[in-house]
């Protein structure tokens, strides 16, 4: 059964977590068919999938049938689903329905953003059964406050701030803790100082594990270039010679061929 102590086992044992953020079931398929240890359903499909400018557009409505498309293809693979925009951020019972739907279609468990008053929430839905994992540093969430997708804690104030928070989210219960756009030494910090997982995006290697978009590491976007960020294909330029090559086939009547053909 899947379940986020896996994820704690692999911590314990020293091994590094791979988690992959994908949207829907022919991804979750591919994934599930691979080495990969999880699978996170973000609210970054808002952004992906559906072109809105950030994730604050991702509504709960926009989520589910995802978070159901991937748990569908995601076989044996833990599925983690993001709390969308405001749903961790109401009142509790508010964020208790939605983190309900999101197990309910599908998901493992429920990723939160924050640590101040989202610490009741946290503790509270652990206490009911469901798992929780925390997202600190960059929250794009928050990305109108902060100003737009800037690394967090780079002065030692905040650096402190930071792992206060990170022992908050862990105290109030959460199973592991997504780390995003932070220095690497106060990464490390974190995932010394925290006996749960602590998985990165661009918060360097001395964290438990790392987490990827599939369509960033796959090269699927090249205007998308941040730091953290390792292509291990050039999917836009594979599909888009792909499509040419068909193109050129249907308009020279090379495709279909007769053995593509019914008699």
């Amino acid at each position: 059964m899947q379940s986020v102590t896996q994820l704690q086992r692999l911590k314990n044992n020293q091994q590094k977590i791979s988690m992959v953020t994908c949207y829907d079931y022919w991804s979750a398929q591919l994934v599930a068919a691979s080495s990969m240890d999880c699978l996170l359903v973000g609210d970054s499909l808002a952004v992906v999938m559906h072109g809105y400018a950030s994730t604050v557009h991702a509504t709960l409505d926009l989520m589910l049938p995802h978070v159901s498309a991937v748990a569908r293809g995601a076989g044996s693979k833990l599925v983690v689903a993001d709390m969308p925009f405001m749903t961790a951020s109401g009142d509790l019972s508010s964020g208790v329905t939605a983190a309900t739907a999101l197990i309910q279609a599908g998901a493992h468990a429920v990723k939160i953003e924050g640590a101040g008053h989202q610490a009741l929430l946290i503790e509270h839905l652990v206490e009911a059964g469901i798992p929780v994992v925390g997202h600190l540093g960059l929250t794009p969430q928050s990305v109108l406050q902060l100003g737009g997708h800037r690394v967090q804690a780079k002065d030692e104030a905040a650096a402190r701030c930071l792992v206060s928070d990170a022992e908050k989210v862990e105290a109030a219960g959460a199973a592991a803790l997504v780390l995003e756009c932070v220095p690497a030494k106060v990464a490390a910090e974190i995932a010394k100082v925290l006996r749960i997982p602590v998985i990165g995006i661009g918060a360097g290697v001395d964290v438990d594990g790392q987490v990827l978009v599939l369509q960033d590491l796959l090269g699927a976007n090249p205007g998308f270039k941040p730091k953290f960020l390792r292509k291990y294909a050039d999917l836009s330029s594979s599909i888009g010679q792909a499509l040419d090559r068909y193109h050129d086939d249907v308009q020279s009547g090379a495709f279909p061929a007769r053995c593509e053909s019914y008699a």
